[in-house]
C-alpha cells in the first residue's frame, strides 16, 4: 500500500489541524476558526497552550480531503469542512481525526455526524468515555431513552461523569409518557447502583417533573443525610420546600445554604427569585448585590441587582448599575429601557427619549419605541414619530404589522379617531390576517358609531380564530350595548366566558346582558365578581345600576363614589347617575 512522506504530513497536516499556523505558515490563527463557536466543546481550531497531536500516515486520498477540509474551513466553508473530516475520519479510523472530526460536528451542531462518529469512535474504542457521551446525548435527541441510560451506565461503570442529573432535566421537554419511562429506567439503575448521588438526586428531580413534589423531597432525604454538601441536591430541596408550600422553611432553608456556600450562583439566585416573590425587596437586592459583587462580569446578576432596586425605590442605585451594563454593552437593551423609564417617570422626557431610542433589540425594543412616540408626540413632535415608524416599517418590511399597530395606538392615544381609522384600514388592506390591527379597527368603528362595522369586523377575528375570547366578548357587549339582539349577545358573552372564566370585563359583559334581560340576580352576582377582580368605573357604572334597581340605593352609591374617586368625569358612569338620580347628585 502506498504511503505519503511522514515529514510532509506532519509539517501539512498537524500544523493546519493545530490552528498554529495556515498551509502558508502564517503563525497565527486563521480567521476561519475564529467564526466558529466553540463554546461547546474545543471547535476547528486548537489553542496554542495544548499540546500538539500526533498523526498517523495516510493515504493520499485521507490526506486531500483532510486539506479540502482545512481550506474549506478558512473560506467559510464549514459544511464542506464537516464532510470531509467525516469521510476521512469513516476511511481512516484514526483517533485523532475522529476525535478532530466530532470537534467539528459539535460546533456546527451536526447531529447526524455526531451520531455517525460516536459509533465510529466506539468500533475503535469501545472505552472512550467521550464517545460513550456523545451518543447518549443522540441517543436523548432521537428519543431512545433506554439506549441513552445504557451509553450512561457504561461511563459509571467506568468511573467516569455519566451526567444522570443533565439527563434528568432534559425531561421537562419530553412527553408524560416519556418522562414516567425514564423515572422507571433511573429507578431500575438506581436498584443496580445503590448508593449513587447523581442517580438519586436525578430521581427526585424527575418526581418533581413528573409533578410528585412530595415524593421527590422524601427521595432527597435519606441523600442529604449521608451527602450534607451535595449542593445539587441542597438547591432541589430548597424549590421543593417552596412549591409544596412551605415557604419560611425553604428560605431559611436557602439562607443558610447560601451563606455555607457563597460562591453557588443557583443557589442564590433561586433564593433572591425566592424573596421577590414573597415581597421581601431588600431582602432580595442584598442578595443580589452579593452575587453581582462575586459575579462582576454576570450581566443577569446585575441587571437582577438593579430591577430589585429600581422596585424599591433607589433609583441612583438601580442607575449606576443600569449606566454600567450599557457601558459594558451587556443587557444593553434592557438596561436602557429601564434607564427610560426612570427618566420618563421623573418627568425627563428628552433623557428618556434618547434611553428608549438607544434599545435597538429584543423584548423591549417595541415598547420602548412607543412609548418615545408617544413622548416625542407630547413635546408636539407627532409627525416627527409618526414619520420614524413608517420609515422603519419601510426598512423593516418583515416586521411591517408590528409598525402598522404602532402607528395605529400612537394616533389612538393623540385622540385622532378617525387618522386611526385610516391607519388600521391601510394596515388591514396589506395584512387582512392580523387579528389585533383588525380588533383595533372594530373598537375604532364602535366608537365613531359604526356598529354594523365593528360587528363585521369581530365576526371575522371569531371566524379565523373561534376561541378568542376577547374578541367573542367584544362581539356580545356590542350586540348588548348597540342592538336589541340579547339571546345572541348572550351566546357570543357565554363563549368567551367558559374560554376565560375569571376575566373581570367578560364577567361585566354577562352581568350587563342579564340585567339587560331583566335577570337582576343574577345579574349581580357576575357584576359584584368583575367589581371586586377589577372596580373600574364602567363596572361601577353596571354595578351600581343594578344595585339601584334591585333596591339596594345606598350600596349603588358606595360603588358609584368609588367609580369617581377614579375618574371624574368617565362618560358612561356620570351618564349613569344622572339618568338614575335626575340631578347626579350622591
Amino acid at each position: 500500500m502506498h504511503k505519503s512522506a511522514p515529514l510532509l504530513v506532519t509539517c501539512l497536516f498537524g500544523l493546519s489541524l493545530a490552528g498554529c499556523a495556515s498551509i502558508t505558515g502564517s503563525g497565527d490563527t486563521s480567521a476561519a476558526d475564529e467564526k466558529i463557536d466553540t463554546n461547546q466543546q474545543e471547535g476547528i481550531g486548537q489553542t496554542s497552550s495544548e499540546p500538539p497531536i500526533e498523526y498517523a500516515d495516510f493515504e493520499p486520498e485521507i490526506l486531500y480531503l483532510l486539506l479540502s477540509a482545512e481550506i474549506a474551513a478558512q473560506r467559510g466553508r464549514y459544511d464542506v469542512t464537516l464532510v470531509n473530516y467525516l469521510r476521512a475520519a469513516q476511511q481512516s479510523r484514526d483517533k485523532n481525526v475522529i476525535e478532530r472530526a466530532m470537534r467539528i460536528a459539535q460546533s456546527l451542531n451536526g447531529d447526524n455526524a455526531q451520531k455517525q462518529l460516536a459509533e465510529l469512535w466506539l468500533d475503535v474504542d469501545p472505552r472512550n468515555l467521550h464517545a460513550l457521551q456523545v451518543s447518549a446525548i443522540q441517543a436523548v435527541k432521537r428519543n431512545e431513552l433506554e439506549s441513552a441510560l445504557g451509553y450512561m451506565e457504561r461511563i459509571l461503570n467506568q468511573g467516569g461523569d455519566a451526567d444522570f442529573d443533565s439527563l434528568a432535566a432534559m425531561a421537562g421537554n419530553l412527553p408524560p409518557e416519556q418522562q414516567q419511562e425514564l423515572l422507571a429506567l433511573y429507578e431500575e439503575m438506581a436498584s443496580r447502583h445503590p448508593d449513587t448521588p447523581e442517580l438519586e438526586y436525578s430521581i427526585a428531580l424527575l418526581l418533581k417533573i413528573t409533578g410528585n413534589p412530595d415524593a421527590a423531597l422524601r427521595r432527597l432525604e435519606p441523600l442529604l443525610a449521608e451527602e450534607p454538601n451535595f449542593q445539587p441536591a441542597i438547591i432541589l430541596k430548597g424549590d421543593l420546600l417552596y412549591q409544596t408550600g412551605n415557604v419560611i422553611e425553604a428560605l431559611d432553608h436557602l439562607l443558610v445554604n447560601t451563606r455555607r456556600f457563597p460562591a453557588n450562583r443557583q443557589m442564590g439566585t433561586l433564593y433572591g427569585r425566592m424573596l421577590i416573590s414573597e415581597g421581601e425587596l431588600q431582602a432580595a437586592q442584598d442578595e443580589f448585590g452579593r452575587l453581582s459583587d462575586r459575579y462582576p462580569r454576570n450581566p443577569g446578576l446585575r441587571l437582577s441587582h438593579a430591577l430589585v432596586a429600581l422596585e424599591n425605590g433607589q433609583l441612583e442605585l438601580a442607575k449606576e448599575e443600569l449606566t454600567r451594563l450599557t457601558e459594558q454593552g451587556h443587557q444593553a437593551s434592557e438596561a436602557n429601557y429601564y434607564l427610560g423609564r426612570i427618566e420618563d417617570e421623573a418627568g425627563n422626557a428628552e433623557q428618556a427619549i434618547g434611553y428608549y431610542q438607544n434599545v435597538e433589540q429584543g423584548n423591549y425594543y417595541l415598547p420602548a419605541l412607543s412609548r418615545a412616540s408617544a413622548l416625542l408626540a407630547a413635546e408636539g413632535q407627532l409627525e416627527d414619530a409618526l414619520d420614524n415608524i413608517r420609515s422603519l416599517r419601510s426598512a423593516n418590511p418583515q416586521r411591517a404589522e408590528n409598525y402598522w399597530l404602532l402607528e395605529v395606538n400612537l394616533l389612538l392615544d393623540q385622540g385622532l379617531q378617525q387618522e386611526a381609522l385610516e391607519a388600521g384600514s391601510s394596515a388591514l388592506e396589506e395584512y387582512p390576517e392580523n387579528l389585533q390591527i383588525r380588533y383595533a379597527r372594530a373598537m375604532l368603528f364602535d366608537a365613531l358609531d359604526q356598529p354594523d362595522k365593528a360587528e363585521e369586523d369581530l365576526k371575522q377575528i371569531v371566524a379565523n380564530n373561534p376561541e378568542n375570547a376577547v374578541a367573542l366578548n367584544a362581539l356580545g357587549y356590542i350586540l348588548t350595548t348597540r342592538t336589541d339582539r340579547l339571546k345572541e349577545a348572550r351566546g357570543y358573552i357565554e363563549q368567551a366566558l367558559a374560554l376565560d372564566p375569571e376575566n373581570p370585563a367578560i364577567l361585566d359583559s354577562m352581568g350587563w346582558v342579564l340585567f339587560q334581560e331583566g335577570q337582576i340576580e343574577p345579574a349581580l352576582n357576575y357584576l359584584s365578581r368583575a367589581w371586586a377582580a377589577f372596580p373600574d368605573p364602567e363596572v361601577a357604572a353596571h354595578y351600581g345600576e343594578a344595585l339601584w334597581m334591585s333596591g339596594a340605593e345606598e350600596q349603588a352609591q358606595i360603588v358609584w363614589k368609588e367609580g369617581l374617586e377614579q375618574e371624574p368625569d368617565h362618560v358612561v358612569l356620570r351618564e349613569t347617575i344622572e339618568r338614575l338620580t335626575n340631578n347626579g347628585d350622591l
